[in-house]
């Protein structure tokens, strides 16, 4: 077995290429501390540097996260303030010597202009990087898909097979997650890489998001490592 559980020697191969994360809690966090919703949403974003930095290191490829769904802006006006100036802010602080290509998953459009602007922008200068984080802001899956047809309809596609989708997805650059990963004990995909996740490895843990460390992390992938994936087929 090439995973340890001691942090020092934890090893990762390519059967776990690309980990997702449904970062769940934030709310509950700050309820339990008596604290506004947003202050939950600022240690999330702190919990989310933190994991993508250890992915890195462990040379996971693929770090995916659901940042803010298109079902979000249901919230109070004040919460999704927050969440749009922690994206702004963690864009321009970005390191983009890290060698990781950034890539906005959902529908930019109804976004204001200076954010959708700085978004395509960190897109574009870090094109080549080797390693891929997608952030999907403003992204729903079932969206995603309807998205995908229009696109294939406008090319006058129309005997359509799976290679066509998944090719016009927001995620074309990236192979389908390994590994996703839900905190905040809710046990539900709620609207998250639809298409991609067939075959995808679930874990849910109680771990409210902001206290989602490395320790934690190395809990989803001793438990992706003791799992056999067949896709279908028999080993």
């Amino acid at each position: 077995m090439l995973f340890h559980k001691k942090a020092s020697e934890i090893k990762v191969d390519d059967r776990l290429s690309h980990i997702a994360f449904i970062m769940d809690g934030n709310g509950r966090w700050a309820k339990k501390r008596s604290l506004p919703r947003k202050a939950g949403h600022k240690q999330g974003a702190v919990a989310f540097e933190n994991v993508v930095r250890e992915c890195n290191k462990l040379g996971i490829k693929t770090v995916t996260v659901y940042a803010f769904s298109t079902e979000n802006w249901k919230r109070p006006k004040e919460e999704v303030d927050a969440i749009i100036g922690l994206l702004n802010s963690y864009i321009d602080k970005v390191d983009k010597s890290k060698d990781i290509r950034f890539i906005f998953l959902g529908n930019k459009s109804v976004l204001d202009d200076g954010l959708r602007n700085k978004m395509e922008s960190l897109e574009r200068e870090t094109l080549n990087c080797s390693n891929i984080l997608n952030i999907a802001f403003n992204y729903g899956g079932r969206s995603e898909i309807v998205n995908a047809f229009n696109e294939l309809a406008r090319e006058g596609k129309t005997d359509i097979d799976e290679n066509d989708i998944s090719t016009h997805l927001y995620t074309r650059a990236s192979k389908d997650p390994d590994l996703i990963v839900r905190t905040a004990n809710e046990c539900r995909i709620s609207n998250f890489l639809l298409w991609q996740c067939a075959y995808s490895e679930f874990y849910f843990t109680d771990t409210l998001w902001p206290d989602f460390d490395k320790k934690e992390l190395y809990k989803a992938i001793e438990s992706f490592y003791s799992r056999k994936r067949n896709f279908g087929g028999i080993k």
